[in-house]
């Protein structure tokens, strides 16, 4: 099934989540060749695809796990977790509609 696993950042993430950017996107890029990942991306701080210093507001990620378990343990393992970026991390059952 996928899972939303949805994140919001600290206050003043940047640097942050520049530091640990390589380690979350090699994570991304194992569920994509696994064929797992459905879509991930961060949320701009402004309406523009590269925010600069306003930096970002959390991220989405859309993927493919056995359990809400399993979803948990992985988003729990995130670089950007240990990193202290992440304030809040939510994880939700996702059913793709469209498109179709």
């Amino acid at each position: 099934m996928y899972f939303a696993i949805m994140a919001t950042d600290v206050p003043d993430s940047l640097q942050a989540r520049l530091a640990a950017r390589p380690d979350h996107l090699a994570r991304l890029h194992a569920l994509q060749d696994a064929g797992r990942l459905l879509v991930a991306g961060p949320h701009p701080a402004i309406e523009t695809v590269d925010p600069g210093p306003a930096g970002f507001t959390g991220s989405l990620i859309i993927a493919e796990f056995p359990s809400a378990d399993a979803a948990q343990a992985w988003a729990a393992d995130d670089p950007y977790v240990a990193a202290g970026v992440y304030a809040e991390v939510t994880i939700k059952p996702f059913k793709p509609v469209l498109p179709a």
